[in-house]
């Protein structure tokens, strides 16, 4: 099973706000959430990661 997480979590960890999220989903510079329902969203755990990641390694290559 593929763990989901809530917007609240995704927003904690990321330090983005909610339009900024969903800002950049609709853009695709970040993961896409899953509808659960009409009213309710949630993301992928290992996408977020992944997205996290791959900031880190920009970071890091800006700076070599």
């Amino acid at each position: 099973m593929t763990p989901l997480i809530k917007l609240a979590e995704v927003m904690a960890i990321t330090k983005k706000s909610r339009s900024s999220v969903y800002a950049e989903a609709k853009d695709g510079r970040f993961p896409k959430p899953i509808k659960l329902s009409e009213r309710s969203s949630a993301w992928v755990v290992s996408e977020v990661q992944d997205w996290i990641e791959s900031k880190i390694q920009q970071r890091d290559e800006e700076a070599a």
